[in-house]
């Protein structure tokens, strides 16, 4: 008996832990998406959308590469390995379809400070190639490709530990406003630091605290200095670039490519300065010798990690929330899901194979996505073949880009940021939906201007978080009781009497960023189990009265909600009185989607008015009371709502009294109409 037993327990042990084939395979396919879409691409109806955009990318590539590598304080053609390598990496580990991976400005900003730190520029006593070197490079160049590298390296392993720790589901802190002001903060950094190249400027690396604020002192302070034609020069190049982009963008529905516009001026501007030889007649920059190839792989220097740890948080953490921002907004784009650890895992992949190849840091840039976006990319195949024309400038056309004039470079990096800058305009509506966060924006933007990127973030993460820890103890007494659901028939007059079921939902909870999720996906789960119902209208009487959810503040769904009787015409109302306070991450779930249930949601688009529209377009009439003023006008003033029907009403019996009074509207049509 006993043999049998350890006979039994040991069969128990092996069937535990023997994975099966079926796992392993989903185990691969969630860790490799390119196992999950490849296989089924269509190449007839996407292959030549994603090479169109493949061409179009790789212009944007080469020369955001060869910018933001100047921008990184290091030689210019490892922008070009930098726009290679961890393109190829997130397209197979990452799951956004229509990102961009490669050279980042925010990122680039971030590497430099280490840089120059720890090579600065008044160090360079080895300018003259060396036969030992890569590539032919100068010591000194090679010694501040290692200090990238390193931030690359550590900043992957960080990116990868989190991705270890699961911290993908804690990005929910990091909400929309603090995203916004962050990156235009930055971008406003990184236009500062191209002045001394859009004027001709020589001028010495500035960074820390307040730096922002110096390089214009020393501008203003040595006005006389400026070179006219490097001025000229780059007035020129911004307003070719932002007028045909404007018409490119304005057209984009009549022509069916878009001019390569940054590829033009880059070719007129290097045969110019080649032509009237700029670098010497007018001491105009250029970005000078561009090696031809790629080096061998190297480990990037162990030695210097803990030198530049600081640096690399701040890549690990910039780099990939700005990315996942692109990365979600491409899902809600397009319909499709992502994973945010998996997300973790791509990017932190991406900078740690891409450092042996001499790489600076990498994540996803607002330009290149859009213009994937504009030009239809369908999938990660476009960024693969922007590999292809970016590994033809490496070991062809690189050399030929000698005389391109600094100033050109920096007016194609300031224009690519317009996105960033732009999003000022999210000021005003933070100011109409919800002021406070409004505040955070700008109190993020200020800390970011002033000190760095990595610390407005932290500052806006943290500040949000204070608010709304000082904001919840105020609605407590207001959240003592917990979410309920009533149920009851009123019988209406149709050819036969049938039955509409009217829920009355109470929420006592305010609607912020931290629960607007859990209580979207709570309600919604409401609504499927009812619309799938295939109960017989002779067991309408076995429908009972049960509890939907419990508080939002615990998250949780302690008892199962009943399947509603077929045919009913269902209608919800939601009472509002618990809406003590609200954000914009809460408003916007009211009103902004209109999409399948079946998808996932990211944080900042799943809101309340998202319930009222996707309610509607399931046939159940939403009805709002108890709603504030302040309520009101951000609804309306973030949806495109109905205003043909009323929806707010002032008590919940005012509710039921208008559905008692519009009783014989289930005879026109089965949608809502609220």
């Amino acid at each position: 008996m006993t043999g049998a037993k350890k006979k039994k327990k040991s069969m128990l042990w092996g069937k535990m832990h023997t994975p099966q084939c079926e796992d392993i395979i989903q185990w691969c396919r969630r860790r490799l998406p390119i196992l999950d879409w490849a296989p089924h691409y269509n190449l007839k109806e996407n292959l030549l959308p994603d090479t169109v955009s493949g061409i179009m990318l790789a212009v944007q590539q080469v020369t955001q590469g060869l910018a933001f590598a100047v921008l990184s304080s290091v030689h210019p053609v490892f922008g070009l390995y930098g726009s290679l390598f961890p393109a190829i990496i997130y397209a197979i580990f990452g799951m956004g379809r229509h990102v961009a991976t490669g050279t980042f400005a925010l990122t680039s900003l971030i590497s430099a400070n280490a840089v120059e730190r720890i090579v600065p520029q008044n160090i360079q006593n080895l300018t003259t190639p060396s036969n030992t070197s890569v590539m032919g490079l100068s010591d000194f160049e090679m010694q501040r490709i290692h200090v990238a590298v390193a931030v690359s390296f550590l900043g992957g392993v960080i990116q990868v530990a989190m991705f270890v720790l699961q911290l993908g589901s804690a990005t929910f802190v990091v909400t929309e406003p603090v995203i916004s002001a962050m990156t235009t903060g930055a971008a406003t950094h990184v236009v500062t630091s191209q002045v001394k190249y859009l004027l001709g400027m020589k001028m010495p690396y500035i960074s820390g605290p307040l730096g922002f604020f110096y390089i214009y002192a020393y501008v203003f302070e040595n006005i006389k200095s400026v070179r006219l034609e490097a001025l000229l020069l780059s007035l020129l190049s911004i307003v070719v670039l932002v007028l045909v982009k404007e018409l490119n963008e304005q057209f984009k529905r009549k022509i069916k490519v878009v001019l390569p516009v940054d590829l033009v001026l880059i070719i007129a501007a290097s045969f110019a300065c080649y032509c009237t030889n700029m670098e010497n007649t007018y001491g105009l920059e250029v970005v000078g010798h561009i090696p031809q190839g790629i080096p061998s792989p190297r480990a990037p220097p162990m030695n210097i990690l803990s030198a530049v740890i600081t640096e690399a948080f701040g890549v690990a953490l910039v780099g990939y929330v700005a990315s996942l921002a692109l990365a979600q907004g491409s899902a809600k784009k397009f319909k499709y899901s992502i994973d945010d650890n998996q997300e973790f895992l791509a990017h932190g992949l991406s900078n740690i194979v891409s450092s042996f190849f001499f790489c600076i840091p990498s994540a996803a840039a607002m330009g290149r996505t859009a213009g994937l976006y504009s030009t239809g990319a369908k999938t990660q195949v476009a960024c693969l073949i922007s590999c292809i024309f970016v590994l033809i400038v490496i070991y062809a056309i690189g050399p030929l880009l000698y005389w391109l004039p600094m100033c050109v470079l920096a007016s194609i990096i300031v224009v690519g940021l317009k996105g960033m800058l732009i999003q000022f305009r999210d000021l005003k509506k933070y100011w109409n939906v919800d002021k406070i966060d409004c505040g955070i924006w700008v109190s993020t933007y200020v800390f970011t201007i002033c000190f760095a990127a990595n610390v407005g973030l932290l500052f806006g993460v943290v500040c949000t978080i204070a608010i709304v820890i000082g904001r919840f103890p105020r609605a407590m007494t207001l959240s003592i009781k917990n979410m309920k659901e009533m149920e009851f028939k009123v019988k209406t007059e149709m050819d036969s009497e049938t039955l509409q079921q009217v829920k009355i939902i109470s929420i006592n909870n305010p609607l912020v960023f931290l629960n607007a999720k859990k209580f979207y996906t709570d309600l919604m789960n409401i609504i499927q189990k009812e619309n799938s119902c295939n109960q017989p209208l002779d067991d309408i009487s076995k429908c009972e009265q049960n509890t939907l959810l419990n508080s939002l503040s615990n998250g949780n769904c302690n008892e199962e909600v009943s399947q509603s009787c077929p045919n009913e015409k269902c209608s919800l109302i939601l009472d509002c009185s618990g809406f003590t306070f609200f954000d914009y991450s809460g408003v916007s779930m009211l009103v902004e989607a209109i999409v399948p249930l079946s998808l996932p949601y990211d944080l900042h688009v799943v809101s309340m008015i998202q319930v009222y529209m996707d309610c509607k377009g399931r046939s159940v009439d939403v009805l709002l009371a108890h709603c504030t003023a302040s309520l009101i006008k951000g609804m309306t003033y973030y949806g495109n709502l109905d205003s043909e029907k009323p929806i707010f009403f002032e008590s919940v019996s005012a509710a039921i009294s208008h559905i008692h009074s519009n009783k014989n509207l289930s005879k026109l049509s089965d949608h809502s109409e609220v």
